[in-house]
């Protein structure tokens, strides 16, 4: 049983002044393994003043020594990846083979900022101007659960790479991997207030953040729900707002694609981190004239995932993160019966075997249409619609037909064909036959899947302002 009882602020651990206690579970057996001890609208007021203060000689500092820093920090926190590997299994329920991705992923976002930041000019000529790119000022950085370290380190990155100083504030669910990534940011040596972390919830620790008027930039990964209350609280102070919100993906299965390979990259696109991914490719379109053989491919290629205990290292589907979210995925899937659709595999209830933790049958629905609840809405969790298309022209405009637009895959034989669809595809990113990441290309979505870019350039421009000075 672990009870965490602190805080950073200003370059040390502290106990918070909220009073709080909230229980961590391990979602494999739904047992409570812990106890985090929540921040408030005090400690995140005290952690901005110390980002504050910190800002106005952090933002100086020359890029070598920013790179420095982050050097130190992809150290520190490689050396933690063990440790930061269980703490993702047992807290998050992430089956092994994602749990070790996602630890490293945790230091390595570290090192891509470095290169980044290696041939970034802060200083550009453009005609009789210079313009200088500067930092924008303090940094709430708010972090989802389903993959609480990377998005800490990832968005600290880009923040330090830019000379901002940073408030990070992290799902309480993830408070295990919280404590592990600030011991090793700690250890680092970093100045005191470059970058603070309180753990507490969003609407008091989250709100504070998003409102305070010494808070310069937001970026934030979650629901988008809540990124659009963000936006309103930023908007009194024109905050500058990076937001990476859901998605609702299409896997586009051209016509003339090698099912042998289509379904199971389909089917891992969905399935990706437990289902739990705002990238996972939930809607698979299907030409109509091979619906059938599709679905007789997918219905096996289910049959061989195997959900249930993620330290089984065949296990591809973990547990949902809590019994709020393995309740939602059971209420998206009776809509989905309920409003017609045919089930192809999976259901109700949890798979044969487990009696205990949160885990839901791997579930695909087909003859879904575009309208429904389960193909407009996201469900984070294992749950996927195959929709019929008939032509290529309908595909494109079925895949384009959602509020979203954040990540897209196609599947083709036919590379020039593949990328001449990609292009029409209103996503931040399509995927050709692969399920790989770029960290030095742009990440965020279109429409209501965000607003502005992660990673590379972009992702660092999003913490700089650009100042012209004529002479």
């Amino acid at each position: 049983m672990q009870h965490i009882d602190q805080i950073y602020i200003d370059g040390a651990f502290v106990t918070p002044h909220g009073t709080e206690r909230f229980e961590l579970f391990n979602p494999s057996t739904g047992r409570v393994i812990g106890t985090v001890r929540l921040a408030d609208e005090h400690d995140a007021r005290r952690a901005i003043e110390a980002a504050k203060r910190a800002f106005a000689t952090f933002s100086v500092t020359h890029k070598t020594e920013r790179m420095a820093l982050l050097r130190r920090m992809h150290e520190a926190v490689e050396a933690k990846e063990q440790a930061l590997f269980d703490a993702i299994v047992e807290e998050y329920g992430a089956p092994v083979s994602r749990a070790r991705w996602m630890a490293k992923h945790a230091a390595s976002v570290l090192l891509d900022a470095i290169k980044v930041l290696d041939k970034y000019e802060f200083v550009r000529r453009m005609g009789t101007a210079d313009v200088v790119m500067q930092p924008l000022g303090v940094a709430g950085l708010i972090t989802p659960w389903n993959s609480n370290a990377g998005f800490i380190c990832g968005k600290l990155a880009g923040a330090i790479a830019g000379g901002c100083t940073a408030v990070v504030k992290p799902s309480e669910m993830s408070a295990i991997q919280t404590r592990v990534v600030t011991e090793a940011l700690h250890e680092a040596g970093l100045p005191a207030g470059v970058f603070n972390i309180v753990t507490g919830r969003g609407d008091t620790v989250g709100a504070q953040i998003s409102a305070h008027p010494d808070v310069a930039k937001i970026s934030f990964t979650g629901s988008t729900a809540v990124g659009k209350n963000i936006l309103r609280a930023g908007a009194e102070t024109l905050k500058r707002v990076t937001l990476e919100l859901g998605g609702k993906s299409p896997v586009l299965v051209m016509d003339n694609a090698d099912f042998a390979q289509a379904v199971p990259l389909a089917i891992q696109a969905g399935f990706m981190n437990s289902g739990q991914a705002c990238i996972a490719g939930t809607r698979i379109l299907v030409p109509r004239a091979r619906l059938a053989e599709f679905e007789a491919l997918v219905r096996d290629e289910v049959l061989r995932t195997q959900v249930g205990d993620p330290r089984d290292p065949a296990t591809l589907v973990g547990p949902m993160v809590s019994q709020k979210q393995w309740e939602r995925v059971q209420r998206y899937i009776r809509i989905g019966i309920d409003e017609g659709a045919r089930l192809l595999t999976g259901g109700e209830g949890r798979p044969d075997g487990l009696e205990g933790g949160w885990f839901i049958r791997p579930t695909v629905f087909t003859d879904v249409r575009n309208d429904m609840t389960i193909a407009r809405e996201e469900i984070f969790g294992p749950v996927l619609s195959i929709i019929a298309y008939d032509d290529l022209e309908d595909a494109i405009a079925i895949a384009n037909d959602t509020l979203y637009g954040l990540q897209a895959y196609v599947l083709s034989t036919d590379a020039v064909a593949a990328r001449a669809v990609a292009a029409r595809i209103d996503a931040g990113r399509v995927l050709i036959n692969t399920l790989t990441h770029e960290p030095a290309a742009p990440f965020g979505g279109f429409k209501q899947s965000g607003i502005g870019r992660e990673y590379g350039t972009f992702g660092l421009e999003a913490f700089l302002e650009p100042k012209s000075i004529l002479s």
